[in-house]
């Protein structure tokens, strides 16, 4: 089985799993967290491939890792990168950001080398360039080129803003969904949403509902912020447009006593998402994806301690603590 498929199929796997109800009690919450973290996705940044050894010795093999496409990368780099990870016995998700790819040729050319590397995932996102650097605009305009079908992309992730987009009005958004929804199903190509991160679990859990209404069925990576100090997570939600947690992060500053009473920190997101599968609630938030905006090993050593089991749940709190 190739690794761009498992990592597909892990998404199928989840879904299946968050439709059977787990016991009741801590323990039944455990194992829904322990279930969330063996499906979860993480992420590395071009400069970090020195990291790869220990990341692949921290990670369950197989796990799917998205290399990210930061400002200053070129492409290039992000496909070196992602080799790496793929190598490294991992399976590497290349974000493909639109507005950053000067030609459909040099698109084609990436694609091509990555799937010869047995790389068939990517992440589709449009970008913040005002001005694009070549021929694409946005995310459609890449799946309606056909040159993900082409080159043998069968596993794309699409960008999801349970909050909004500063850029972008709602109505726009769900058509764009319904858009890369009917794609992959007119061409077999397994697409899921991995949605920006968020300090408000229920406005998540708001947002899953509305895909429902509008009738998006595509199964949801929930973007999680892995463990960030709070002040550095705020930077990333300005340089985010994280919008209405953001506003509240900034009323809530006001005092930094009710810091705590924003959810900050990963085990707060986890403890509402298992939770939100137990009550039978949540059908299409089958994963997570961790930002590792702490740092990619810290947030990788994280979730590894949380796999080996040894922990109890402090609910009240909303943390997740080592047994002893």
């Amino acid at each position: 089985m190739t690794q761009e498929r498992y990592c597909a199929e892990t998404i199928v796997n989840a879904i299946e799993v968050n439709a059977v109800p787990a016991a009741p009690g801590a323990e039944g919450l455990k194992s829904r967290i322990l279930e969330l973290m063996r499906q979860a996705s993480t992420e590395i940044t071009v400069g970090d491939d020195a990291l790869l050894p220990a990341l692949a010795a921290q990670l369950p093999a197989g796990s799917c890792v998205h290399v990210a496409h930061t400002p200053k990368a070129s492409l290039e780099q992000v496909v070196h990168l992602s080799l790496a990870v793929q190598r490294a016995g991992l399976s590497a998700c290349p974000h493909i950001v639109a507005r950053r790819i000067v030609s459909l040729s040099a698109l084609r050319s990436a694609l091509r080398e990555l799937q010869r590397a047995g790389v068939g995932q990517i992440l589709l996102v449009a970008g913040d360039l005002e001005k694009p650097l070549g021929d694409f605009a946005s995310t459609l305009q890449i799946l309606d080129s056909g040159v993900t079908i082409d080159n043998g992309i069968s596993v794309i992730g699409v960008a999801g803003h349970p909050e909004g987009h500063r850029a972008i009005d709602s109505e726009a958004l769900w058509q764009a969904l319904a858009h890369k929804q009917a794609f992959g199903e007119r061409h077999g190509t397994a697409i899921h949403i991995v949605t920006q991160f968020s300090f408000n679990p229920d406005a998540i859990f708001a947002w899953e509902r509305d895909l429902s209404a509008h009738g998006i069925r595509l199964p949801v990576r929930v973007g999680i912020a892995g463990p960030t100090p709070p002040l550095k997570l705020l930077q990333f939600a300005v340089r985010c447009g994280v919008a209405t947690s953001l506003r509240t992060a900034a009323r809530t500053l006001s005092s930094l006593s009710s810091v705590s009473q924003l959810s900050t920190t990963p085990d707060q997101h986890l403890i509402a998402l298992a939770r939100a599968h137990d009550a039978g609630r949540s059908h299409q938030l089958v994963a997570p994806h961790f930002f590792a905006f702490g740092g990619t090993l810290k947030t990788a050593e994280w979730r590894h301690r949380l796999l080996q089991g040894d922990f109890h749940i402090d609910a009240e709190e909303g943390s997740v603590r080592p047994a002893g």
